[in-house]
């Protein structure tokens, strides 16, 4: 398969067009030669300094990330910066990156975090636009559990269902939830939308102090997984997804998953 073959398997469900519309130069193939042969694929959350040497060093053609390794507008690729010297990399190698944020959010990641926490009667949480059918798509999902739980009790089945290390909460630990949203990444600009649909609790990433407790005392409960304790998902789901299709394709294409890691440590 091309690079190009494989940009268009995972562009089917998750196509450009589904992305934010700050965020659609960002998605999609950032470097590499679209006819170029993959028998190998890498995939990981970021394209980090550690992820694109792994990769080169185990002769993977192309990097699929979640996080767009080039972020807005570049005016110089040289070696004096990190993602200079990345970019040089992969095009001395031939390895191309191609990675999927915003689109993948709205037409995957959103359903798949629900169905992980096991939120039922759920519906688009913060609506970014509609499908082909002229459904509603958008970030994250809004539903309720299956039965109402201590706050602190779902806590502890977002670190085990995700597989977190550790996460914050604000709000009572004894405080009973029943509604509930979803909002992987950065979920500071969604706790209005959670007040405003009546949600018990918001499951997301990146919450502030004064934002947390703020939020707690006008009645919102927020577990803060981070941002890469939910979004660390897309690792095992693409790969899951990739395998099916290349199978269905008859190909026989390496996969392979960086390793499941958090950015920063917590002592």
């Amino acid at each position: 398969m091309t690079v190009n073959d494989i940009v268009n398997i995972l562009e089917k469900r998750s196509p450009v067009t589904a992305a934010e519309d700050w965020d659609a130069e960002n998605v999609g193939l950032q470097v590499g030669d679209r006819d170029s042969y993959v028998s190998k694929v890498y995939i990981a959350l970021d394209a980090t300094p550690e992820v694109v040497s792994t990769a080169i060093e185990l002769g993977a053609g192309m990097i699929i990330t979640h996080h767009p390794m080039i972020f807005g507008g570049v005016r110089k690729i040289n070696s004096d910066s990190s993602l200079g010297c990345r970019i040089l990399d992969l095009a001395r190698s031939g390895t191309a990156c191609f990675c999927m944020h915003t689109n993948y959010d709205v037409t995957v990641m959103a359903q798949h975090a629900s169905d992980m926490l096991g939120l039922v009667n759920e519906e688009v949480f913060y609506k970014t636009g509609e499908d082909a059918n002229g459904n509603p798509e958008g970030i994250g999902r809004i539903g309720f559990l299956q039965s109402d739980m201590k706050l602190s009790e779902l806590a502890t089945r977002v670190k085990e269902r995700f597989n977190i290390s550790s996460l914050r909460f604000y709000g009572n630990p004894d405080m009973r939830v029943r509604s509930a949203a979803i909002s992987p990444g950065a979920g500071r600009s969604m706790v209005g939308t959670a007040m405003k649909k009546g949600a018990d609790v918001l499951v997301t990433g990146d919450i502030d102090h004064h934002t947390g407790i703020d939020s707690a005392a006008d009645g919102l409960c927020i577990i803060d997984a981070g941002h890469y304790g939910i979004e660390h998902i897309f690792v095992n789901e693409v790969c899951d997804y990739l395998t099916r299709a290349f199978a269905q394709a008859g190909e026989k294409i390496e996969i392979i998953k960086a390793p499941d890691k958090n950015p920063f440590e917590v002592i």
